[in-house]
This record gives structure tokens, C-alpha cells and sequence, in this order.
């Protein structure tokens, strides 16, 4: 059975982490010393759940993590710091520190370093997510052991109704916007003033004018929609915030 190791000390571990071309040392001591991290493990980079959303998940809810007293979120995977890096660039996943642990030091400290040479993995880590709180574990959400990737209780979601059961996601945006336009530049800046990120489908090489009308009944750009639910033009995204 896997342990569940609330109350005790994170393992004591050096990350090899490769910056800027330079190899660097990152110790748990640095990632967990004197904030409050939450932590999620997982099986490999550019995985299908990993990637469609474990750790899509964390990197969205990330501003209501900050909101809740969460100074971190890490998240922890038996692969190199090479692949690491290039997940995160690929998953634009700016608000999650990637650890590479590499040589399976801490998911083997944590009692979670698995045996999936079934599939070619070798070694890799359990899925699962943690509370850390000045380098004591707080909180551990396992997956169950059963087989294949089960994927029940480490999502973000489930860490936050932890943390705060009140507490507010933050909304989903996405716009569909064209380079160049005036009216898409004036959309963006609106956004930007209220401290919103969200994602931008471009006209021409996402889409085009035809799929434009079947979503949104419109012809031109931008188009916002806020938790699926369409908002309009520029003078609409105005209204809504209120910006002049």
C-alpha cells in the first residue's frame, strides 16, 4: 500500500534543474522552507492526462491558489529537466514551477516511485498531490491503486475545495481576435487593465469567418466569451467592464 505521510518532513532532495544553458541545484529546502506549496506528482511530461488536464488544471486555478494562501505550485515528475522544460513551454504553464526529479530521489523518498515497465516508463511516480506547509506534508490526495492511470482525487479542484471550500475559481476567457485589428488591440488592453489572462483563437489561422458565425452568430472580431457565455464585440467587452 502506498503511505499516506501527512504530518511528516517533505524528503530531503537536490533537484538538477537546467536554466538559461547552465545546470543548477535546487533543494527542497528552497522550494518548501518557510511557504505554503501545493504539489502535484505524476507519471511523465507530454502524457495524455498530465497534459489534458493534471496539470492544465493547477496552471488555470493557479490565481485562486494565490487567493487561498498558496505562496507555490509545483509540480513533480520522473523525467529529465530537458523534457520538463519543454512541457512547460508547451503547455504555456507559467503559473506551475516543473521539478525534474529525474533520478527518482523524491517520489522514492515519498514511498510513491512505482514499477511501469509494462508500458516502457521504468521507474516513475505515482500520481498524487500534497499540502506542504513549511516542509511538513499537511494534506495527500493518492489515486487508488488500481490499474492503469486512475486520475480521481489529485486534480486541482479537489486541492482547493480542501484549502477553501468557498472558494472562487477564477472565470475562463477566450476571444476570437485577428493580428493587426485595432478593435481586438483595444478588447486586449480592457482585459489586461482587469488583471485577466485568457486564450486567444486567431482569425485566418484558427479558425476562419465561417466557423466565426457559427460560434457566435458574428461576423467580425473580437468576440468574447467569459464561462461560455458570449459577450460580443469590443464596445460589448467595454460595457461589461465598465472601461471607457
Amino acid at each position: 500500500m502506498l503511505p499516506n505521510k501527512e504530518g511528516q518532513k517533505v524528503p530531503n532532495v537536490t533537484f538538477r534543474v537546467r536554466e538559461n544553458n547552465d545546470w543548477k541545484d535546487i533543494t527542497t529546502s528552497e522550494l518548501f522552507k518557510g511557504k505554503t506549496v501545493a504539489v502535484f506528482s505524476l507519471p511523465g511530461a507530454f502524457t495524455p492526462t498530465c497534459s489534458s488536464t493534471h496539470l492544465p488544471g493547477y496552471n488555470e486555478l493557479a490565481p485562486a491558489f494565490k487567493e487561498n494562501g498558496v505562496d507555490d505550485i509545483i509540480c513533480i515528475s520522473v523525467n529529465d529537466s530537458f523534457v520538463m522544460n519543454e512541457w512547460a513551454k508547451n503547455q504555456e504553464a507559467e503559473n506551475v514551477t516543473l521539478i525534474p526529479d529525474g533520478n527518482g530521489e523524491f517520489s522514492e523518498g515519498m514511498g510513491m516511485l512505482v514499477d511501469k515497465t509494462d508500458l516502457g516508463f521504468g521507474k516513475r511516480s505515482w500520481r498524487y498531490s500534497m499540502l506542504v506547509k513549511d516542509g511538513v506534508i499537511d494534506k495527500m490526495f493518492i489515486e487508488p491503486e488500481e490499474p492503469g492511470d486512475p486520475f480521481k482525487v489529485s486534480d486541482a479542484d479537489t486541492m482547493l475545495k480542501y484549502i477553501n471550500p468557498q472558494a472562487a475559481k477564477p472565470q475562463s476567457l477566450f476571444m476570437f481576435a485577428k493580428e493587426g485589428c485595432p478593435f481586438c488591440a483595444r478588447a486586449k488592453e480592457i482585459l489586461k487593465q482587469q488583471g485577466l489572462s485568457y486564450e486567444e483563437i486567431t482569425l485566418n489561422k484558427d479558425f476562419t469567418t465561417r466557423g466565426l458565425r457559427a460560434a457566435t452568430g458574428a461576423t467580425t472580431v473580437p468576440q468574447l466569451f467569459i464561462d461560455g457565455k458570449l459577450i460580443g464585440d469590443s464596445e460589448a467587452i467595454a460595457a461589461h467592464f465598465g472601461a471607457k
